[in-house]
């Protein structure tokens, strides 16, 4: 028998979702079968795997040592190192990062270590706030940027936090997000582009693709903020978040992120890169803001966080300006 006493990070989760954890190892067919033979007790009593669990349960399942050893969460991708994160904002409940463009938020099959949350994670465990060999409740992002992206993320410090914020971008009602974005040519005062988008798995692309077809709801504004000789650096709002939108977006409508070497001008992202030595898409998430809020995080209600763009892009944008 495996025992685990449950804390206040790792309530209000569902008893199934926090197995699945513990046991990150075992197949989903394992964990099921525990729920469905009744071999999960909390505080002695038998529960469903819709269990709610609370600070203090205690928590008891019926396997095997050999079992608990083999599925037991090892953490492999977790590695402490010394790069303190650059924080924008902090306190008890949730921590705003600006990442640096090149840098992973999770690692991949190809960079493991140097990522936002080992960068995060490190920061936390020096402070005595996170603990490696824990088995609990992981602070963790609340969303994603791409590698070649800049700017905000907000990681929750605890697990009723994290819901709230997963919960606030998945509605996109009381959480607004803009971004600076360098794109090809010049672009109208203002727009609304809303595309359909959904992502082709084995090709690792997203396309525009109407809704009866599969397609995902996408919808982007966008302001001019300043127009150069050969392109426009655009203010936007992202009324939904899916993968790649900012970028298909706007290749769709003929104005590609500069330097983006997927959907992007690859002869114009050339010539960039020859004149700036500037690598990866110019898209840098600068302002997170909230409207009103309820519960944990009603603290943040009709605040703004932001961050300007890195020192070299900065460069760029004057130099585009004088020429």
């Amino acid at each position: 028998m495996k025992t685990y006493q449950i804390n206040q990070n790792e309530e209000g989760q569902t008893i199934y979702k926090y197995l699945k954890k513990q046991l990150e190892g075992a197949p989903i067919s394992f964990i099921e079968k525990l729920f469905r033979t009744k071999n999960v007790k909390v505080n002695y009593k038998k529960v469903t795997k819709e269990y709610i669990i609370n600070n203090g349960d205690l928590v008891e399942i019926y396997i095997t040592d050999q079992q608990a050893k083999d599925f037991t969460m090892k953490n492999k991708e977790i590695v402490k190192i010394k790069i303190m994160p650059d924080i924008v904002y902090e306190d008890e409940n949730i921590l705003i990062v600006n990442k640096p463009s090149g840098i992973l938020v999770h690692g991949d099959k190809n960079e493991k270590r140097i990522t936002l949350t080992n960068m995060v994670l490190s920061y936390l465990n020096d402070k005595g706030e996170f603990d490696f060999n824990s088995k609990g409740f992981i602070p963790s992002l609340a969303h994603r940027i791409d590698r070649n992206t800049s700017g905000l993320v907000i990681f929750g410090k605890n697990i009723k936090s994290l819901q709230e914020l997963e919960n606030l971008f998945k509605d996109h009602q009381k959480i607004h997000k803009h971004y600076y974005a360098l794109v090809k040519g010049i672009v109208a005062s203002s727009g609304t582009i809303n595309k359909p988008l959904m992502k082709d798995e084995e090709k690792a692309i997203v396309k525009v693709v109407p809704l009866f077809q599969g397609g995902k709801r996408a919808i982007t504004k966008y302001e001019l903020k300043e127009k150069y000789l050969y392109c426009s650096l655009v203010d936007i709002n992202l009324l939904t978040g899916r993968t790649h939108q900012i970028r298909v977006h706007f290749a769709s409508i003929n104005h590609p992120l500069i330097g983006d070497d997927k959907y992007g001008d690859f002869a114009l992202n050339k010539k960039f890169n020859q004149e700036f030595n500037y690598h990866g898409q110019f898209l840098h998430a600068y302002k997170i803001s909230f409207d009103e809020l309820d519960g944990p995080l009603s603290y943040l209600s009709n605040k703004s966080f932001i961050c300007e763009m890195g020192r070299k892009e900065q460069d760029i944008l004057k130099k585009l300006k004088t020429d």
